[in-house]
């Protein structure tokens, strides 16, 4: 029985969609990062969808279709229309900005909370949904104040209502995608062809998932291939044997909460043991679950299936290679720095995009060519003056939750004394 409000409408938002479709996985997608509670159900014959719709056939619907809970039916929506129809994407208020922050995951996130709350005008600006890719962590347990583990979504959520609070303004499904830099402001060209200017700024645009660079690869994307922890996908995975790439702490956090649903869940790793990329505490509860297991030395190097995954090839160094029927394999193999966007500009990147700050700058105690100023930069400076870099995106930063938050707070302490030398 449905939760009905006093009108007759659901209070929850439904989708109603084909199973292995990838319009429909991005928006479950959506909806669980952005913490939306949703009800999935899977139309799979003409029945289902007169039962559920009301039409008579499959084949005369747009799919999939949103139930929005005021009634309201979308057919074959994007996430950004859904985005929109939900109250998420609007127009910024002001021509300019003390502060801008391209990026919500958890180090744009602390700096917006602390810029707000310390009277700057601040704007944060997010081409995706909220999180980052902490977003997609099913549960973080070593993150300090919560000795029973939070979900990354819901701590995405609670610190974008606290930068709400304080007054940032948050622009959703917006992306930057070239820099200028000039009369102490940084002008962004954003791709709806706006344009955004602000006296600072802070890059926390995290990294993009590396992809395996396999045949069948675009094919299978999000229809048994996923980049990312998938939390919203592990009720579908009962029952089956699915397969998690990857040995950092996002792989071990997807492969435990995984085992709560599916029958088996073989993790991939490339190297020879856990201990070298893997958090101690998810180490000694992947050795001890039951249903979980663990290749060393191991790459997926084949995918195949119909209209759909169903079959990948693994090499192992010591068993050659195997075919193995799965439905589902999710990729948390970490990535490449979102900084195409600086290519064009004086900001130095080091070989693998990330960008250079602080002391990293220096070369013989010196700041790089075109450096304007007679201090140093900041240690997270780039080599823009009032151009700041926080989290994942950052050459040689450490690549935890914590420490990412820790850097936004940090970056702005000294947006703070850039902003004082060129009032």
């Amino acid at each position: 029985m449905q939760n009905l409000d006093g009108q007759g409408y659901s209070r929850k938002v439904r989708l109603y969609g084909q199973p292995n479709s990838a319009e429909a996985y991005e928006i479950r997608d959506f909806l669980n990062r952005s913490v939306v509670e949703f009800d999935w159900v899977e139309l799979t014959c003409d029945d289902d969808c007169q039962r559920e719709l009301g039409l008579p056939s499959l084949s005369n619907i747009r799919l999939p279709v949103i139930q929005l809970p005021d009634g309201t039916q979308m057919f074959a929506p994007t996430v950004r229309e859904i985005a929109h129809r939900l109250g998420w994407v609007t127009q910024p208020r002001f021509k300019e900005y003390d502060l801008s922050i391209y990026g919500a995951g958890p180090a744009g996130l602390s700096a917006a909370v602390y810029a707000a709350s310390e009277g700057l005008r601040t704007v944060l600006i997010e081409r995706h949904a909220i999180g980052g890719q902490a977003g997609t962590s099913s549960l973080i347990e070593n993150y300090m104040g919560f000795p029973e583990g939070i979900g990354g979504a819901e701590l995405a959520e609670r610190a974008r209502q606290q930068a709400v609070k304080f007054g940032v303004e948050l622009l959703l499904m917006r992306e930057g995608i070239k820099a200028e830099f000039k009369n102490n402001r940084i002008y962004v060209d954003m791709a709806d062809n706006s344009k955004m200017i602000a006296r600072a700024n802070i890059c926390a645009t995290g990294v993009e998932y590396r992809r395996l660079n396999l045949a069948n690869e675009d094919r299978f994307l999000n229809v048994g291939l996923f980049y990312g922890a998938g939390a919203s996908e592990a009720p579908m995975c009962q029952d089956q044997h699915i397969f998690v790439i990857g040995g950092g702490n996002s792989a071990g956090q997807a492969v435990m909460y995984f085992s709560r649903y599916a029958k088996k869940v073989t993790m991939l790793i490339r190297g020879g043991n856990l201990g070298a990329t893997l958090s101690q505490y998810l180490t000694d509860r992947i050795t001890n679950t039951s249903n979980i297991e663990v290749l060393f030395h191991t790459q997926v190097t084949g995918l195949d299936g119909d209209t759909s995954l169903r079959q990948i090839e693994i090499t192992n160094c010591h068993d050659g290679v195997q075919k193995i029927d799965t439905q589902r394999l999710f990729v948390c193999i970490g990535g490449a720095p979102n900084t195409e966007w600086a290519k064009d500009t004086n900001i130095m990147r080091d070989r693998s995009g990330y960008l250079v700050t602080g002391s990293d700058l220096l070369k013989d105690g010196h700041p790089p060519s075109g450096w304007t100023l007679d201090r140093d930069p900041f240690f997270l400076e780039t080599s823009v003056p009032g151009s700041f870099a926080a989290g994942d995106v950052r050459h040689n930063s450490i690549k935890r939750v914590a420490s990412a938050v820790g850097e936004g707070a940090m970056a702005v302490t000294l947006v703070h004394k850039y902003l004082e030398e060129t009032t």
